[in-house]
């Protein structure tokens, strides 16, 4: 089973992860996305309830860009899964520290609050010492969102590819998903 976590103001039904889940699905792999609260503590509690019911019955792995890629390193990290990290926040707190107030997200444009509370929440989610060996990082220079070279900085040693160009949304993230299903080892269903 492979979890998507997306981003900040972002949804389940966002474009990478229609993308993602038509490729998964075509390929015979179970993939989900769901649609995640705005509050940290709640998306964790989710994602942590969706990998503990799936682990009972099959292997997990992560898939989670910015904000998302933020949460996919801590939950790696606690439940030892290997993870796909997008364009990671690697800094989400002092990241989204700038986003405080009121946010809109991009799937309906209804907007949330983003409050100090949350930032705070991000904090205790950070991980001083990653599982590199768990890790395939992809990063685009072109991220007009977040600092590459953070991420590139603190996972250095994971498995990686950095890109000139593209954007914070990571261009052409089709041309990957074969060598993420192989970091995986997800075999095709018969």
């Amino acid at each position: 089973m492979i979890i998507y976590i997306h981003g900040f103001g972002s949804s389940g039904e966002a474009n990478k992860a229609k993308l993602l889940r038509a490729h998964f699905h075509e390929k015979g792999i179970r993939f989900i996305a769901p649609s995640l609260p705005t509050i940290p503590d709640l998306a964790i509690h989710t994602l942590d309830e969706l990998i503990e019911s799936y682990l009972a019955n099959e292997t997990v792995y992560l898939m989670g860009s910015s904000l998302g890629g933020y949460y996919a390193l801590y939950l790696s990290d606690k439940y030892h899964l290997k993870a796909v990290l997008i364009n990671p926040a690697i800094n989400a707190p002092e990241t989204l520290d700038r986003a405080i107030g009121h946010g809109v997200n991009y799937y309906d444009n209804s907007a949330y609050e983003w409050n100090a509370s949350h930032v705070e929440m991000l904090e205790s989610y950070e991980i001083e010492e990653p599982n590199l060996k768990n890790l395939f990082v992809l990063l685009q220079k072109g991220d007009e969102v977040l600092d590459y070279e953070e991420a590139f900085d603190v996972l250095e040693g994971a498995k990686m590819i950095v890109e000139e160009g593209g954007t914070h949304s990571f261009e052409g993230l089709e041309r990957h998903f074969e060598a993420i299903q192989r970091f995986f080892g997800v075999a095709l269903k018969l």
